[in-house]
């Protein structure tokens, strides 16, 4: 499989770039090159589009039962291969080995079963699946035709995951063009994706940078829809480009997420460990991590007592290193961004409960940044304001529950969010927040649910039955019965 990190796929064959050039994948935990994959050329765009443009025919016409046979193949494939996919994310991304099994792996491919199971409740469910009819027509949902799906680094596997299998099973054939700090998982699944034995063409992956790849699909003539997740900038831009045609596009960008830590909740000690799994493990390269907590003023202390304690429970290390909790950020561009907000905050007046500003940049060293956590900020500070994705949490008072309402709907966000209190008190908080997501206390993520935000977190849903029909257009046929 790692010697063919270096080439692209398409139409049903693994080849070079033609560029002839290569890119190197860089290890965040010593800087040494762990593979080099193709730096793609407007050229192999152009192949893989319309690999997929001939694909799609026979694909689409397929029953959903006949594609589902093929992701169960998949997903058996991917298993086969967890300890591989495991071990790359280590090294591409800085997972600790732990982590990288249980969630980069193990946990994505479990959703596949998530999708094949709302695939098929789609395809049983006249009244609200595929077919559906009026008094005077029917009501056909069919795929969009060629999708171009553009991946980010920080879940390599899952990103991909949350794309390409309800693209596929809805009857879309599909480009894939991953992050190139991360894209080794991708080949991966590709690999997996020839041994299930899918027509040529159905999954095409194109590797190298997004100012060239990831524009050339959004504005190809043959792409019919553009999935992308990453930051809103660039998604603004995608966006931008993909209205010129215009085509369909799906956003799942950024966040900056609140946690409510409500007056009448009990002891903290418990809301710690949820709060500092979802900011500081992944580095804090998370899109929901909740990075906001507000706290009541009047139990302030009480809340820096419980955050100093659990803190203890999330060693910084190597990512091999037994018992490691949080790794380093994905590379020298990440961490001179969190290193630059950390300086901001201390400049904005914020105090240091936890953490110090990271030292100079040294490869070598690694891409280590230790938890932070600043306490009293501002809601209009910029590290409150702005994603920051790194193991950076800010802990915000409030007063009332107002005010708290009101500052974790302040940010230009809305992907996720959480609640922190007695249920009936927090289901009505939540109702209250603005947010594609809320967790209520300690409540695990349903990856049958739909998944999403509001505002500037993105356009469409990915996961569920609404991550499926994401990836379909309605057609009405008009009949006289």
């Amino acid at each position: 499989m790692r010697e063919r990190f270096h080439l692209h796929y398409i139409d049903g064959r693994w080849t070079p770039s033609a560029s002839g050039e290569t890119l190197p994948v860089i290890n965040p935990a010593d800087g040494t090159t762990v593979a080099r994959i193709p730096a793609g050329a407007p050229e192999d765009a152009d192949r893989a589009a319309e690999a997929a443009a001939r694909a799609f025919p026979a694909w689409s016409a397929l029953k959903v039962e006949e594609r589902v046979r093929f992701m169960s193949r998949l997903r058996d494939e991917l298993t086969a291969r967890r300890e591989l996919i495991a071990d790359l994310e280590v090294d591409e991304l800085g997972s600790p080995a732990d982590y990288a099994l249980r969630k980069h792996c193990d946990y994505q491919i479990s959703r596949i079963d998530a999708y094949v199971e709302g695939a098929l409740t789609l395809a049983r469910d006249d009244r609200n699946g595929l077919e559906g009819r009026t008094e005077g027509a029917y009501v056909w949902r069919e795929p969009m035709g060629v999708v171009a799906a553009v991946t980010p680094w920080n879940y390599p596997l899952g990103q991909i995951i949350q794309k390409i299998i309800p693209a596929l099973l809805m009857g879309n054939t599909v480009v894939l063009k991953p992050s190139t700090l991360a894209p080794l998982t991708a080949a991966v699944l590709i690999d997996a994706a020839e041994a299930a034995g899918f027509p040529a063409g159905v999954l095409n992956l194109v590797q190298g940078r997004g100012s060239v790849l990831g524009e050339r699909l959004t504005r190809h003539p043959l792409v019919d829809m553009v999935s992308f997740t990453g930051s809103t900038e660039v998604g603004r831009a995608i966006a931008r480009a993909a209205a010129e045609a215009p085509k369909k596009t799906a956003l799942e960008l950024g966040g900056k997420s609140p946690a409510i830590w409500l007056p009448s909740a009990p002891a903290y000690t418990g809301a710690v460990l949820k709060l500092f799994e979802s900011i500081f493990l992944n580095a804090g390269q998370t899109c929901t991590a909740l990075s906001r907590v507000l706290v009541p003023r009047s139990r302030l202390n009480e809340a820096h007592a419980a955050m100093k304690l659990g803190l203890e429970r999330f060693p910084v290390g190597h990512p091999r290193t037994p018992g490691v909790k949080v790794g380093p950020l994905c590379g020298e561009r990440q961490y001179e961004k969190v290193k630059a907000y950390i300086e901001l905050g201390l400049q904005e007046g914020a105090e240091l409960l936890a953490g110090k500003v990271p030292e100079s940049f040294d490869a070598a060293r690694g891409c280590f940044v230790e938890p932070t956590i600043f306490t009293n900020v501002r809601p209009d500070m910029r590290i409150a304001q702005e994603e920051i994705f790194g193991p950076v949490l800010c802990v915000i008072p409030y007063d009332t529950v107002d005010e708290a309402v009101e500052i974790a709907n302040g940010t230009p966000y809305g992907l996720s969010s959480a609640v922190f209190g007695p249920d009936e008190e927090a289901l009505a908080v939540a109702r209250r927040i603005r947010a594609g997501n809320v967790f209520i206390n300690n409540a695990p993520r349903d990856v049958s649910a739909p998944f999403g935000g509001y505002k500037q977190s993105g356009i469409g849903r990915e996961s569920g039955v609404e991550g499926l029909l994401e990836f379909t257009q309605t057609k009405s046929v008009f009949h006289r019965w």
